[in-house]
């Protein structure tokens, strides 16, 4: 059996780990910014050059899609796109638009193995969620087609979510929502290439299909794009009995707010 600390001596000897072998660790990969890799004073952080890029998605915003506003228009307030084509989700939260230092970060955590990344994106992302994930019952991330998830080695999405759902104390239930198809990229189809692209794409796993019956979820994944692929998780979660469902992702690809 293994030595078990108790909490005030894990503590001490966390304190003095950090105070011996810190300076160490630093001396050897230096602090840098997450996001263009210039020195910095401590690890995972912004320059200032890069905090000042970021595109911080906050109020006022469309309450269904999260899309930011140019000014103000009231409390409650939805676009006209959430009006005219209401999604199958309830709402949309990301953190910051998908551009300059927000999409370097999602590049390297989706591309570059960089999955230490993941606790400082997901701590941003429960800033932006903090309501709608205290409210909620369970979180889901968007599954990878079993192919691309043997080559990628990880998703993204669920090591997203697995932070989340240990700030949020609430539970993560990885295995419940499954890829069924491996699907083309969407970038370049139209709508209705991106719709029979992802026909049949998403299920629920076998012995899971009541998982989300009567509760409230919270999707995640690391960018909203064109809203093709989070609407047909969305829908077979709604049709698994869920009752409320809110969209998290760390970036939002839109051209402009509007």
């Amino acid at each position: 059996m293994g030595l078990v600390l108790p909490g005030h001596d894990r503590k001490f000897v966390k304190r003095w780990a950090d105070v011996l072998v810190r300076p160490v660790l630093d001396t050897i990969y230096p602090p840098a910014c997450a996001a263009c890799g210039i020195r910095t004073r401590r690890h995972y952080a912004l320059c200032p050059n890069c905090w000042r890029d970021m595109r911080f998605i906050e109020r006022p915003y469309c309450e269904v899609l999260g899309i930011p506003f140019r000014r103000d228009q009231g409390e409650g307030i939805v676009s006209a796109q959430a009006i005219a084509e209401p999604p199958p989700f309830d709402r949309l939260r990301c953190v910051a638009l998908h551009e300059g230092p927000a999409r370097r970060l999602v590049h390297s955590l989706k591309y570059k193995d960089r999955t230490d990344l993941a606790p400082m994106l997901a701590a941003w992302m429960k800033r932006a969620a903090q309501q709608e994930l205290q409210a909620c019952d369970v979180i889901i991330p968007i599954p990878l087609h079993w192919t691309r998830l043997f080559s990628r080695r990880f998703n993204q999405a669920e090591e997203l979510c697995r932070h989340l759902a240990r700030l949020s104390g609430r539970p993560m239930m990885a295995a419940s929502l499954i890829r069924r198809k491996r699907t083309r990229r969407q970038v370049g189809l139209t709508a209705s290439g991106r719709e029979e692209n992802l026909r049949a794409a998403f299920g629920m796993a076998k012995g899971h299909g009541n998982d989300v019956f009567g509760k409230r979820v919270v999707l995640v994944d690391d960018v909203y794009t064109t809203g093709a692929t989070i609407s047909a998780a969305s829908r077979v979660l709604r049709r698994a009995g869920a009752v409320d469902i809110t969209v998290l992702s760390f970036a939002m690809a839109v051209p402009e707010p509007i």
